[in-house]
């Protein structure tokens, strides 16, 4: 259907928040609008950009009303930043709309009713939660508009910090972020100033050259830090020089690395990685369990409220130490060791022989020996020689990536008929989805939702399953 050019809806009421972290208004005439640039509550006039029979798509051009929803941005960057799309909105009414989000999902798209809805556990931390970040260098600075329009010439157009959504070449200078606690801020504009001081070449996109081309800065929950290095090529010298003025600074860092990165992309895992100083990794607790954390791992970035989903998630699977647990997608094997103390064995299977190599080496670390980790393509790996060879599921721990379990997945669960599933999601929608193909056979008993990323839409759930009775 084509739409008018410049077709502005007007007196648009926004209210609610929809998927992805859209506002959701109506017409006069009851059609849909999604809308960004806005929050719930406000009244706002829009620009469509695309019309379909049964919604319009749209951005707010001027806002006519304030949400009460509505809090002033802590950041200099928002707005701007593809961050923290959500620092406006005051955090209660966040959880507010994460927990509305998740509950309709379930209902709607998963067709199902009568279950527990435990209120959404919300973070303890709205700001510094995290305990990683990556930031780029960049030789062209992202203008504003009114900078590009003052003709002025800016000089030194060298940028440490974030992509601007949409235009990878370009990056946002970061005088400041609120994700990752102090000494992440310091660390990074340390970093710029030395390198720009002594002339240390910023990363040129579009031409392939330069010399520093990421920064991650990574940390535990000991206060010990990790800072890697992505250059475009070796230049020992004032590498050395760099690395070894960062460490007289900043006493916190545990261990530094680094790796010459000539590629297109900036992908770290083919890459090798060289340790100028330290371990080359740090150790993370949780609950008695040692976690060792690399370059490469993948470690929930959340790590409070990561805890917090793995006691709920060991809640929900209420074992009692003599059961099999089967726990899908399992990374590198956190929930499973979580959980294997209370179990009789645990089975994790994962894709990426990185991630179970790593499972393996922390159930040894771990003292953990009643726990197996398989790699390989799970609807591949979890067969029916799988099931013929393996010991019955008494439970099953699943939490897929955001497109949720391939059905022939959930077809090889339905074979295996556990007694109990406990779905950790981080989309409702695709758990949903999941679920209403497995509720002939079983009743969706419990929901929790679980905000691990406060400022943004995104959400976690955890769902617990019980296999109908007969």
């Amino acid at each position: 259907m084509k739409r008018k050019k410049n077709l502005i809806l007007e007196n648009i009421k926004l209210l609610s928040a929809g998927a992805k972290g859209v506002s959701v208004g109506k017409t006069t005439e009851g059609k849909t609008v999604l809308v960004t640039g806005a929050v719930p509550g406000d009244l706002v006039n829009v620009r469509v950009k695309k019309s379909k029979s049964n919604y319009f798509e749209g951005e707010a051009v001027d806002i006519l009303e304030y949400s009460e929803n509505r809090v002033e941005p802590k950041c200099i960057h928002f707005g701007t930043c593809g961050g923290c799309k959500w620092q406006n909105i005051a955090y209660e009414k966040q959880l507010e709309f994460k927990h509305s989000e998740v509950v309709n999902n379930i209902t709607r798209i998963g067709g199902v009713s009568g279950f527990d809805i435990i209120p959404i556990l919300g973070s303890e931390e709205q700001y510094f939660y995290r305990n990683k970040m990556e930031f780029s260098f960049s030789n062209a600075r992202w203008l504003t508009q009114y900078e590009i329009s003052s003709e002025e010439n800016f000089g030194n157009r060298d940028a440490l910090g974030f992509h601007i959504p949409g235009m990878w070449s370009k990056i946002l200078d970061l005088k400041e972020c609120f994700l990752q606690e102090d000494p992440s801020n310091q660390i990074r504009l340390a970093v710029k100033k030395y390198a720009v001081e002594n002339g240390l070449e910023f990363y040129d996109v579009k031409a392939q050259a330069g010399f520093l081309r990421t920064l991650m800065l990574r940390q535990n929950s000991n206060g010990e830090w990790m800072v890697l290095f992505q250059l475009y090529k070796e230049m020992k010298a004032e590498r050395t020089k760099l690395f070894d003025f960062l460490l007289s600074q900043f006493p916190q860092i545990k261990t530094l690395v680094f790796a010459i990165n000539p590629k297109g992309n900036d992908s770290i895992y083919d890459l090798d990685i060289q340790t100028y100083f330290g371990e080359g990794f740090l150790y993370e607790e949780m609950d008695g369990l040692k976690f060792k954390i690399g370059p490469k791992s993948f470690f929930q970035t959340n790590y409070r409220q990561a805890l917090e989903l793995y006691r709920k998630t060991l809640e929900f699977a209420e074992l009692t130490g003599d059961q099999v647990v089967y726990d899908l997608y399992t990374g590198t094997g956190t929930i499973a060791q979580y959980v294997a103390r209370n179990a009789k064995h645990v089975i994790g299977i994962e894709a990426v022989q990185e991630a179970i190599d790593a499972a393996i080496e922390h159930a040894e670390l771990n003292g953990l020996s009643n726990t197996t980790f398989y790699a390989g393509d799970m609807k591949n790996v979890f067969n029916d020689e799988f099931l013929a060879n393996h010991p019955k599921a008494d439970v099953l721990i699943t939490d897929p990536p955001r497109d949720g379990m391939h059905q022939k997945v959930v077809e090889q669960i339905l074979k295996l008929s556990p007694e109990r599933i406990v779905y950790v999601s981080c989309n409702s929608a695709t758990q949903a989805r999941d679920i209403a193909l497995m509720k002939d056979d079983y009743d969706v008993v419990k929901i929790l939702p679980v905000d691990m990323f406060p400022q943004t839409h995104h959400v976690e759930n955890i769902a617990l399953l019980m296999k109908k009775k007969n």
